[in-house]
């Protein structure tokens, strides 16, 4: 029987090959991976990141200091971008535009946490470069690596020192760099508080900084005492309905209050304008009320409420649906009627005792609740925006009743937006502008007038602009 011959898999006294190991699984952390996530959303999608990240957290069922830690990096990058991208552009060997958006998104991420936590530096980026390497490979994880270590060699006050325009010549530039705002944004709180000082740059720093939690006791409903022995919380300094919260203290949207509708979540400053609003001595009825752009709602709410109790009525006017949903939901149960309608021509019937045109704007003065805001507009925005808002004061105008009263609102110090629309509505309508200063009792620093400018430095409000004007 012939016996069959194997032909050697290989030559005779060679070695087998080597197996290539499998390469080590990196362990990546959830809650920088959250954060990181977030930051891809609001990049790519134009996403807004105080609604992106609290549905990853829970979805990934991230909790307590996980969620916190991630809170504060998804925010606190997107506040710091342009500071972040001038330390990384500084950092690597090729131009920020060749830089592969991800993994840029993630250099945020890893310099913001060298140069704004106290995460420790090799935590910060080892962390990063584990993250860059397993979404990337080690070729991008190398360079990463290789960016962030040369970032960690200063603080963000030696990197401001080395990168930021001169405070001598360029004084609007150097804070704008220190406080992490586009120039331009800083232009605009420069003019509008008549400082490139020491004024400017508190305006900037608290612009910066993670703010509290405000809440609104709906009126007639539950006290502002009542809601901070339930919430934790302490009575705001200024409005009688108001709320502080710590700016840690979790979902405010989980609160039992807020659930049962008792209470809201809202700026005290948006607070302040409204009741500004209610505060105007009127001569003849004081009936009809309206809010001429309401959503989400917050503002209605409470007008609302104190318009029911008066037994008057609140009219609710809103472009969009869905926000006009929004604004049925929060007034519920109050005397409010809700139309979908454009506020430059509602189709109402003129003769309102009181008109709120709290108007779209560039929302500069809330850049704080909207950490990825200031770097998502531009100055071209301004002009379209003015137009629409003198457009709306002009229907207000012709909507109020001789003798009525209405208040001019927009989130944004912006003069273009404040003092610009409302002179140039004067002048068209031959309306009076009051003294608002009076309609704020108890809050200082309200300058010269006649309109209110409020500012998280001064008053711990968003930078809330009202004008009041009696209508001839």
């Amino acid at each position: 029987m012939n016996e069959r011959r194997r032909t050697p898999s290989r030559p005779p006294g060679s070695r087998p090959p080597r197996r290539k190991p499998n390469p080590r699984p990196v362990d990546v952390d959830p809650a920088r991976q959250a954060a990181l996530d977030t930051l891809r959303a609001v990049r790519e999608r134009d996403a807004y990141a105080n609604l992106v990240l609290p549905g990853l957290l829970a979805q990934r069922r991230i909790t307590g200091r996980d969620a916190g830690l991630a809170t504060e990096l998804a925010y606190g990058a997107c506040r710091a971008q342009g500071l972040l991208d001038a330390v990384v552009a500084e950092c690597s060997n090729r131009p920020l535009s060749e830089v592969d958006p991800k993994l840029l998104d993630a250099l945020r991420l890893g310099v913001y946490q060298l140069l704004r936590t106290r995460i420790p530096a090799h935590a910060a980026v080892a962390s990063t470069v584990d993250i860059v390497r397993s979404e990337a490979g080690s070729k991008l994880a190398g360079f990463a690596n290789a960016v962030l270590r040369r970032a960690g060699e200063l603080d963000e006050q030696q990197w401001i020192d080395r990168i930021a325009p001169d405070p001598a010549t360029d004084p609007v530039g150097h804070l704008a760099m220190r406080h992490a705002h586009p120039k331009w944004i800083a232009r605009a709180f420069a003019d509008a508080l008549g400082s490139e000082g020491d004024d400017l740059a508190a305006a900037l720093a608290a612009d910066d900084a993670r703010p509290a939690v405000h809440l609104t006791a709906r009126p007639g409903e539950i006290t502002a005492d009542e809601l901070a022995a339930i919430t934790g919380g302490d009575p705001a300094p200024y409005s009688p309905y108001g709320v502080h919260l710590d700016a840690g203290a979790g979902d405010p949207g989980d609160l039992e209050p807020v659930q049962e509708g008792f209470a809201s979540v809202q700026d005290e400053g948006s607070q302040l304008v409204s009741l500004a609003l209610t505060r105007v001595e009127l001569d003849g009825p004081d009936q009809r009320w309206l809010d001429l752009c309401a959503g989400p709602g917050g503002k209605a709410g409470l007008l609302g409420a104190l318009v029911t109790l008066d037994g008057g009525r609140l009219d609710a006017v809103e472009q969009a649906p869905h926000r006009a949903d929004l604004v049925r939901r929060v007034t519920e149960g109050l005397s409010v009627s809700v139309h979908v309608a454009d506020g430059r021509d509602p189709g109402l019937e003129p003769g309102y005792d009181r008109v709120l045109v709290d108007a779209p704007c560039t929302g500069l003065g809330a850049l704080r609740r909207r950490p990825e805001a200031r770097w998502r507009r531009r100055p071209s925005d301004v002009g379209d925006l003015t137009k629409l808002q003198r457009e709306l004061l002009l229907s207000a105008v012709g909507l109020t009743r001789p003798g009525g009263v209405v208040a001019y609102v927009v989130c944004s110090p912006h003069l273009a937006e404040t003092e610009g629309v409302v002179s140039d509505v004067l002048r068209r309508t031959g309306a009076t502008q009051l003294d608002a200063r009076p309609h704020f009792p108890g809050v200082p620093d309200l300058g010269d007038g006649p309109g209110v400018q409020l500012w998280p430095h001064r008053h711990g409000t968003d930078a809330m602009f009202c004008a009041l004007l009696k209508v001839a």
